[in-house]
């Protein structure tokens, strides 16, 4: 029996607005912020659910914030930047 080696068509890329994940960075750091607003209105008493919602919000701020570094490093070129961020 001869083996077949046809290979699978490759799969068609995602749509710009579905491969860019800062709307998802967004939307998950501002539910922390707005959790934690809630929490320092609703809740003041529950000291664990105040730091870690604040915590939360903080390190979305800083993840977006890396994010934001990396993709201006792979557009300048930059050797060391991660590869595929680039639009």
């Amino acid at each position: 029996m001869a083996e077949q080696t046809q290979s699978l068509p490759a799969p068609p890329a995602l749509p710009a607005r579905l491969a860019d994940p800062v709307p998802a960075i967004a939307a998950g750091t501002g539910l922390w912020i707005v959790a934690f607003l809630v929490v320092l209105i609703f809740f003041r008493a529950e000291t664990t659910l105040l730091w870690t919602c604040l915590t939360g919000g903080g390190l979305g701020v800083i993840g977006y914030g890396i994010f934001r570094w990396q993709r201006s490093a792979a557009r300048r070129g930059s050797r060391t930047a991660q590869q595929g961020l680039v639009e």
